[in-house]
Protein backbone atom coordinates (compact mmCIF):
# COMPACT_ATOMS: atom_id res chain seq x y z
CA UNK A 1 0.00 0.00 0.00
CA UNK A 2 1.30 3.07 -0.55
CA UNK A 3 0.46 6.81 -0.26
CA UNK A 4 -0.07 8.92 -3.54
CA UNK A 5 2.92 11.34 -3.31
CA UNK A 6 1.02 14.07 -5.94
CA UNK A 7 -1.98 14.40 -3.53
CA UNK A 8 -3.62 17.28 -1.35
CA UNK A 9 -4.30 17.31 2.08
CA UNK A 10 -7.69 15.17 1.83
CA UNK A 11 -5.66 12.62 -0.32
CA UNK A 12 -2.83 12.15 2.84
CA UNK A 13 -5.73 11.61 4.94
CA UNK A 14 -7.52 9.28 3.03
CA UNK A 15 -4.52 6.95 2.26
CA UNK A 16 -3.17 7.16 5.75
CA UNK A 17 -6.01 5.80 6.99
CA UNK A 18 -5.59 2.61 4.80
CA UNK A 19 -2.54 1.82 6.10
CA UNK A 20 -4.33 1.94 9.80
CA UNK A 21 -6.73 3.07 11.75
CA UNK A 22 -6.62 6.06 12.85
CA UNK A 23 -5.70 6.12 16.55
CA UNK A 24 -3.80 8.12 18.96
CA UNK A 25 -0.48 6.50 19.71
CA UNK A 26 0.64 5.81 23.19
CA UNK A 27 4.43 7.13 23.53
CA UNK A 28 7.15 4.16 23.05
CA UNK A 29 11.02 4.18 23.09
CA UNK A 30 12.84 2.40 20.16
CA UNK A 31 16.59 2.41 19.75
CA UNK A 32 18.16 1.21 16.14
CA UNK A 33 21.76 2.53 17.37
CA UNK A 34 23.30 1.03 20.30
CA UNK A 35 24.74 4.84 20.86
CA UNK A 36 22.43 7.54 19.23
CA UNK A 37 23.90 9.34 16.00
CA UNK A 38 23.97 13.35 16.75
CA UNK A 39 22.09 14.90 14.30
CA UNK A 40 22.81 18.20 15.66
CA UNK A 41 19.19 19.57 16.50
CA UNK A 42 18.51 22.72 16.82
CA UNK A 43 15.70 25.47 16.03
CA UNK A 44 14.77 26.38 12.68
CA UNK A 45 13.43 29.24 11.15
CA UNK A 46 10.27 28.90 8.48
CA UNK A 47 12.27 30.56 5.51
CA UNK A 48 15.70 28.25 6.48
CA UNK A 49 16.75 26.90 3.58
CA UNK A 50 17.35 23.59 4.53
CA UNK A 51 13.82 23.91 5.06
CA UNK A 52 13.23 22.32 1.29
CA UNK A 53 12.12 23.56 -1.93
CA UNK A 54 12.28 27.66 -2.35
CA UNK A 55 9.63 29.28 -1.89
CA UNK A 56 10.70 33.17 -3.46
CA UNK A 57 8.62 35.69 -2.27
CA UNK A 58 6.70 33.89 0.23
CA UNK A 59 5.11 36.15 3.71
CA UNK A 60 5.75 34.92 6.70
CA UNK A 61 2.34 32.75 6.54
CA UNK A 62 3.54 31.00 4.02
CA UNK A 63 6.67 30.09 5.30
CA UNK A 64 5.15 28.50 8.08
CA UNK A 65 3.21 26.75 5.77
CA UNK A 66 6.35 25.50 3.77
CA UNK A 67 7.93 24.19 7.02
CA UNK A 68 4.65 22.55 8.10
CA UNK A 69 4.08 20.83 5.09
CA UNK A 70 7.81 19.72 4.47
CA UNK A 71 7.12 18.42 8.13
CA UNK A 72 4.65 16.47 7.70
CA UNK A 73 5.84 15.18 4.27
CA UNK A 74 8.84 13.82 5.84
CA UNK A 75 7.17 12.19 8.65
CA UNK A 76 4.92 10.82 5.29
CA UNK A 77 7.58 9.08 3.80
CA UNK A 78 8.89 7.76 7.50
CA UNK A 79 5.39 5.91 7.60
CA UNK A 80 5.96 4.44 4.32
CA UNK A 81 9.88 3.57 4.74
CA UNK A 82 10.15 2.73 8.40
CA UNK A 83 7.33 -0.46 9.04
CA UNK A 84 9.94 -2.59 8.75
CA UNK A 85 10.00 -2.02 13.09
CA UNK A 86 6.56 -2.25 14.83
CA UNK A 87 8.51 -0.42 17.75
CA UNK A 88 8.96 2.47 15.66
CA UNK A 89 5.31 2.94 15.51
CA UNK A 90 5.54 5.55 12.13
CA UNK A 91 2.15 3.97 11.12
CA UNK A 92 -0.11 4.78 14.30
CA UNK A 93 2.04 7.64 15.00
CA UNK A 94 1.76 9.66 11.72
CA UNK A 95 -2.09 8.47 11.61
CA UNK A 96 -2.41 10.53 15.09
CA UNK A 97 -0.79 13.75 13.57
CA UNK A 98 -2.94 13.66 10.68
CA UNK A 99 -6.52 13.56 13.33
CA UNK A 100 -5.29 15.28 15.98
CA UNK A 101 -3.67 18.39 13.95
CA UNK A 102 -5.76 18.11 10.84
CA UNK A 103 -7.06 21.78 11.36
CA UNK A 104 -3.42 23.06 11.06
CA UNK A 105 -2.74 21.01 8.36
CA UNK A 106 -5.37 21.75 6.26
CA UNK A 107 -4.87 25.37 6.76
CA UNK A 108 -1.36 25.43 5.60
CA UNK A 109 -2.22 22.88 2.30
CA UNK A 110 -4.50 25.96 1.78
CA UNK A 111 -2.12 29.11 2.25
CA UNK A 112 0.27 26.68 -0.12
CA UNK A 113 -1.80 26.02 -2.44
CA UNK A 114 -3.08 29.79 -2.73
CA UNK A 115 1.22 31.04 -2.62
CA UNK A 116 1.54 28.85 -5.96
CA UNK A 117 -1.92 30.15 -7.20
CA UNK A 118 -0.49 33.79 -6.50
CA UNK A 119 3.09 33.06 -7.96
CA UNK A 120 2.08 30.86 -11.10
CA UNK A 121 -1.42 32.20 -11.75
CA UNK A 122 -4.31 29.77 -11.28
CA UNK A 123 -3.29 27.43 -14.14
CA UNK A 124 -0.21 26.90 -13.40
CA UNK A 125 -0.13 27.37 -9.74
CA UNK A 126 -1.91 23.97 -9.59
CA UNK A 127 0.63 22.46 -11.60
CA UNK A 128 3.43 24.03 -9.72
CA UNK A 129 1.66 22.91 -6.70
CA UNK A 130 1.64 19.48 -7.78
CA UNK A 131 5.38 19.56 -8.87
CA UNK A 132 6.32 21.05 -5.94
CA UNK A 133 4.89 18.20 -3.71
CA UNK A 134 6.13 15.46 -5.42
CA UNK A 135 10.04 16.67 -5.47
CA UNK A 136 9.33 17.29 -1.62
CA UNK A 137 8.13 13.78 -0.93
CA UNK A 138 11.11 12.63 -2.36
CA UNK A 139 13.51 14.76 -1.25
CA UNK A 140 12.56 12.77 1.91
CA UNK A 141 13.15 9.20 0.41
CA UNK A 142 16.61 7.58 1.54
CA UNK A 143 18.62 3.88 1.53
CA UNK A 144 21.70 4.66 2.89
CA UNK A 145 20.54 6.55 5.77
CA UNK A 146 17.14 4.49 6.50
CA UNK A 147 18.10 3.60 10.00
CA UNK A 148 19.23 7.26 11.15
CA UNK A 149 16.32 8.66 9.56
CA UNK A 150 13.30 6.19 10.36
CA UNK A 151 14.74 6.18 14.50
CA UNK A 152 14.53 10.42 14.03
CA UNK A 153 11.55 10.42 12.38
CA UNK A 154 9.89 8.04 14.95
CA UNK A 155 11.09 9.96 18.02
CA UNK A 156 10.17 13.28 16.12
CA UNK A 157 6.48 11.58 15.65
CA UNK A 158 5.78 10.82 19.30
CA UNK A 159 6.44 14.66 20.18
CA UNK A 160 4.68 15.64 17.13
CA UNK A 161 1.40 13.69 18.16
CA UNK A 162 1.54 14.62 21.80
CA UNK A 163 1.60 18.43 21.25
CA UNK A 164 -1.68 20.59 21.95
CA UNK A 165 -3.59 21.64 18.61
CA UNK A 166 -2.36 24.23 16.78
CA UNK A 167 1.08 24.15 18.11
CA UNK A 168 2.05 21.76 15.71
CA UNK A 169 4.04 24.32 13.99
CA UNK A 170 6.50 24.86 17.19
CA UNK A 171 7.55 21.21 17.00
CA UNK A 172 8.42 21.56 13.15
CA UNK A 173 10.53 24.22 14.19
CA UNK A 174 12.19 22.93 16.79
CA UNK A 175 13.11 19.43 14.97
CA UNK A 176 13.09 19.89 11.46
CA UNK A 177 16.80 20.52 11.52
CA UNK A 178 16.85 17.07 12.83
CA UNK A 179 14.69 15.08 10.40
CA UNK A 180 17.03 16.94 7.55
CA UNK A 181 19.99 15.99 9.20
CA UNK A 182 19.21 12.73 9.50
CA UNK A 183 18.82 12.09 5.70
CA UNK A 184 23.07 12.04 6.01
CA UNK A 185 24.12 7.82 6.68
CA UNK A 186 25.01 7.44 10.12
CA UNK A 187 26.75 4.60 11.54
CA UNK A 188 26.71 3.42 15.07
CA UNK A 189 29.81 5.15 17.11
CA UNK A 190 29.72 1.83 19.15
CA UNK A 191 30.94 -0.18 16.43
CA UNK A 192 33.36 2.01 14.87
CA UNK A 193 37.06 1.32 14.55
CA UNK A 194 39.48 1.74 17.67
CA UNK A 195 36.69 2.47 19.57
CA UNK A 196 37.42 1.20 23.54
CA UNK A 197 34.19 -0.65 23.52
CA UNK A 198 34.38 -2.46 20.18
CA UNK A 199 34.29 -6.14 20.10
CA UNK A 200 37.99 -7.04 19.46
CA UNK A 201 38.68 -10.35 17.32
CA UNK A 202 41.99 -12.64 18.87
CA UNK A 203 44.69 -12.61 16.33
CA UNK A 204 45.01 -15.66 14.29
CA UNK A 205 48.38 -17.26 14.49
CA UNK A 206 50.26 -18.80 11.30
CA UNK A 207 48.43 -21.65 10.26
CA UNK A 208 51.81 -23.30 7.96
CA UNK A 209 53.29 -26.77 9.18
CA UNK A 210 56.68 -25.72 10.39
CA UNK A 211 54.89 -23.38 12.84
CA UNK A 212 53.63 -26.62 14.90
CA UNK A 213 55.46 -29.36 16.97
CA UNK A 214 54.29 -32.47 17.27
CA UNK A 215 51.96 -32.17 20.04
CA UNK A 216 50.17 -29.53 17.67
CA UNK A 217 51.41 -26.86 19.76
CA UNK A 218 51.99 -23.27 18.28
CA UNK A 219 55.85 -22.87 18.10
CA UNK A 220 56.60 -19.44 20.13
CA UNK A 221 58.37 -17.53 16.84
CA UNK A 222 55.01 -18.09 14.82
CA UNK A 223 52.42 -16.45 17.29
CA UNK A 224 50.48 -13.92 15.96
CA UNK A 225 51.26 -10.15 16.92
CA UNK A 226 49.32 -9.31 20.35
CA UNK A 227 48.40 -12.78 21.31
Amino acid sequence: MKFTTKSGFGAAMLAAATLAGLSFPQPAAAQLFLTPPDLKPGPIEPNDPLVGLPTPGATPAEYRANLLWNFRAGLNVAALQCQFSPFLRVVPNYNGILAHHSEELAAAYTTLNNYFKRINGPVKGAKAFDDYSTMTYNGFSTLQAQLGFCQAASNIAKSAVLAPKGQLINVAMQRMRELRNSLVPMFDQSTAPNNPYAIGLQPIPSLLDQCWDKNDQLKPACAAPGS
